[in-house]
């Protein structure tokens, strides 16, 4: 009797890693635009607060200038953003699906596949849904500071216009707005991989992967850290029983949530 031949097992492929060098370029072309729109912020304020220095002393409160001034601002740096956002965009999406596509073409060769990935119909869709949504989030950039900037501004001329102390606000406020810009280029940077490395595993039939944890974070989530290593389903994903943060689950993928940094490893079966 012939011993039938036993099935090779699995293969696990290594997990498709956000590039940091990508991530930093993206960053540091949006910490250039903001620095920029601050100076010009304190500059103007700065200029008409002291212009009606007189009259702010005398409590005959010049708000109606200072708002004509920063919203007029605003509408300036609206339209730099405006403009500015799809050619970041753009470049940042693509710069993201090319060296995920060759990351993934280079570990699966490694595992002996050779696989040339074309930008086939819904790739490019994904893409173009990638892109549309860092549009929309370069450009609330410019419109939430602008939100805060109005409101310190105002706060500031009620009391008595207090140029150091506004000047100190704007600062702090300049702070923030960098940190959620971070925020964005660190959460997009994890967010474009994971998409498109799952469309990618999805064209090859790639059915399981492993969920893995990065350990990166300084508060990770309990959820993702209990779920490191474990199998699930590349089209369906991975129920989180607590992805609101709040007791609410969900079905999500790696890298889906803000601010998650995990990422997958590729199941191959044996053949």
């Amino acid at each position: 009797m012939k011993r039938s031949a036993r099935k090779p097992p699995p293969k696990t492929l290594p997990p498709v890693l956000p590039n940091v060098g990508t991530e930093a370029i993206f960053r540091k072309r949006l910490d250039d635009l903001i620095e920029e729109m601050n100076n010009s912020i304190k500059y103007w304020i700065g200029a008409t607060f002291k212009a009606n220095a007189d009259e702010i002393a005398m409590d005959e409160l010049p708000s109606a200038a200072l708002q004509r001034m920063i919203r007029k601002l605003a509408r300036q740096w609206e339209k730099r953003f405006n403009d500015g956002a799809p050619r970041l965009a753009e470049y940042y999406t693509k710069a993201q699906h090319l060296r995920s596509k060759k990351q993934l073409e280079k570990i699966l060769k490694d595992a002996g596949f050779q696989i040339d990935f074309k930008m086939n119909k819904k790739m490019q869709d994904i893409v173009r849904a990638t892109m549309n949504e860092q549009v929309s989030l370069i450009k609330s950039i410019q419109k939430q500071h602008f939100t805060q900037i109005e409101g310190l501004v105002m706060r500031a001329v009620t009391k008595g216009g207090d140029l150091n102390e506004l000047s100190k606000k704007i600062h702090h406020q300049y702070g923030v707005t960098k940190r959620r810009a971070a925020l964005i280029s660190r959460d997009q940077n994890n967010k474009a991989v994971a998409v498109f490395t799952r469309a990618q595993q999805l064209e090859l039939g790639i059915t399981e992967a492993l969920w893995m944890h990065s350990h990166a974070g300084k508060e990770p989530r309990p959820t993702h850290l209990a779920n490191n290593g474990k199998k699930y389903d590349v089209a369906k994903g991975w129920y989180d029983p607590d992805a609101n943060g709040k007791g609410k689950g969900a079905w999500i993928h790696p890298g889906e949530l803000i601010n998650c940094r995990c990422v997958s490893r590729s199941i191959i079966p044996g053949l």
